[in-house]
């Protein structure tokens, strides 16, 4: 996800590139539509699993397999591709990575069987983590300082936004089935995106990117942080599915020890993969802490309502993208309304009020579920689906703001990573773990095992949330960012 990161006027760009505005604003929209692509495919997955599965067969795990492949591959990605662009130059591996997320969006909707899909999906998302990194750092130097701030204010609420679009527009293209192509046109409709993207960016995009000639690779600590990554993510999805046999947990003991490997490498690393500043600084440590908690919830929430929907209540996919459309606008409206106002405002009591009634519409959810069983509607699910995208929306733009809103011109580059990289790796645990509790609960997903197994892991969601909000206390009442 692109991060909307407003640069204090003091700090100038290391590299600047003068570009006419016209020109600039034509980079931005490059980057713009590289981030929506991303952020669309992060989640077009989630609704249209059933119908993936209906026609290319495996497991329960598929969905997972499917959806995580990719936010699992673009967080490991993220890890050595904002170095890479110091290397090798932004200009390049932007215009690389969207080349290949571009065909990789080709081989997805072409793919014979579950596991070529799989493949082309993590195909896509390490793509996706070499494309993501460059733009910030390309848009910081094609605009002066003293347009900078305007040019990106509207693109954290945009990308609040396209998060929460992405299930609908699936649910409208399945409904359409455009040319017989079911659940391919989520994937097949990059193509044609990415094309113009990629031709217009060998256009506009500058040949300096603000790389660092200095820069070096920290083989050691990439090595040790992917390997933890993988030995994490692998045991979590497939662990349920093959009743936990005793390497699961080996895999995950393992996961542990490289962490603490790692973290012993970048305190001697002459070239560490993440900036050392960044951890001393109090609203970075907490604020990637929230958007852990948030991320994981917010992912896992997202499936299992999918997955009751279409496999327990047997809903049609338009139906229940129809069904997101509360909770759509509960989320503009709050996302459009913390950037506007209430983020500079209130600071900190933004994320509180946010995160306490994504509480309540969590809740709201559960309650719904339970009180109408398989009788539940649209309406009577549309109330509680509003307050819980209302609040969520509230913690979008004041959460970057105090994660990013103090880091100098040589950090943010790396916080930008980090924050990505928590946001998709904490997403892909969160539907790691909390699918595999839907399908432990549901069995064969009857329309009573799916909704007391969705009835189970949104109040666990609630409860995930819960943390999260006491979290908020630890960081300072108001952003270095709403200051600056």
């Amino acid at each position: 996800m692109f991060v909307s990161v407003i640069q204090r006027p003091s700090e100038a760009p290391t590299t600047a590139t003068t570009l006419p505005l016209r020109t600039a604003a034509l980079v931005l929209a490059v980057v713009f539509l590289a981030d929506l692509m991303d952020l669309i495919d992060s989640s077009v997955a989630n609704l249209a699993g059933p119908s993936i599965r209906a026609e290319l067969g495996g497991g329960q795990v598929t969905v997972q397999w499917v959806l995580s492949a990719y936010t699992a591959a673009f967080a490991l990605g993220l890890v050595t591709s904002g170095r890479l662009g110091d290397l090798l130059g932004r200009r390049r591996l932007f215009l690389l990575g969207m080349t290949g997320f571009t065909l990789a969006s080709l081989a997805c909707g072409l793919a014979p069987n579950v596991g070529f899909l799989i493949v082309a999906r993590t195909l896509q998302g390490l793509c996706g983590s070499v494309m993501i990194p460059q733009g910030l750092a390309l848009v910081k130097v094609v605009f002066p300082p003293q347009h900078l701030r305007k040019a990106l204010t509207p693109i954290g609420p945009l990308m609040g936004l396209a998060t929460v679009a992405g299930p609908i527009l699936a649910g409208w293209l399945l409904h359409l089935n455009l040319f017989g192509s079911q659940w391919r046109s989520i994937f097949l409709i990059n193509v044609p995106f990415g094309v113009v993207a990629a031709a217009i960016g060998r256009r506009v995009l500058p040949h300096r990117g603000g790389e660092d000639p200095t820069a070096r690779l920290d083989l050691a600590g990439i090595g040790l942080l992917t390997a933890a990554s993988a030995l994490l993510i692998i045991p979590l999805i497939q662990g349920r599915d093959l009743g936990w046999p005793a390497w699961t947990y080996a895999m995950m003991a393992a996961a542990v020890v490289l962490l603490a490997l790692f973290v012993v490498s970048e305190r001697h690393s002459a070239h560490p993969v993440i900036a050392p500043s960044l951890f001393r600084k109090r609203s970075f440590v907490v604020g990637l802490a929230i958007v852990a908690g948030f991320y994981a919830s917010l992912s896992s929430f997202v499936l299992v309502l999918n997955l009751t929907l279409q496999l327990g209540l047997h809903w049609s996919p338009l139906h229940t993208g129809l069904t997101l459309i509360p909770w759509a606008v509960g989320t503009a409206v709050a996302v459009l309304l913390a950037g506007a106002v209430l983020a500079e405002k209130l600071g900190r009591a933004t994320l509180h009020l946010g995160l306490s009634l994504a509480v309540l519409g969590l809740l709201a959810v559960w309650w719904s579920l339970a009180h109408w069983g398989s009788g539940v509607t649209v309406w009577t699910l549309a109330p509680a689906l509003l307050l819980t995208g209302f609040g969520s929306g509230l913690v979008f733009v004041p959460l970057v703001d105090f994660i990013i809103g103090d880091a100098t011109t040589e950090e943010v580059g790396t916080g930008a990573g980090m924050l990505n990289a928590v946001q998709q790796f904490a997403g892909a645990i969160g539907v790691a773990a909390l699918g595999t509790v839907f399908f432990a609960r549901a069995g064969h997903l009857s329309a009573h095992s799916s909704l007391s197994a969705a009835e189970l892991v949104f109040g666990i969601t609630a409860g995930v949330n819960v943390l999260t909000l006491l979290l908020v206390g630890f960081l300072p009442r108001h952003s270095q960012q709403a200051h600056g």
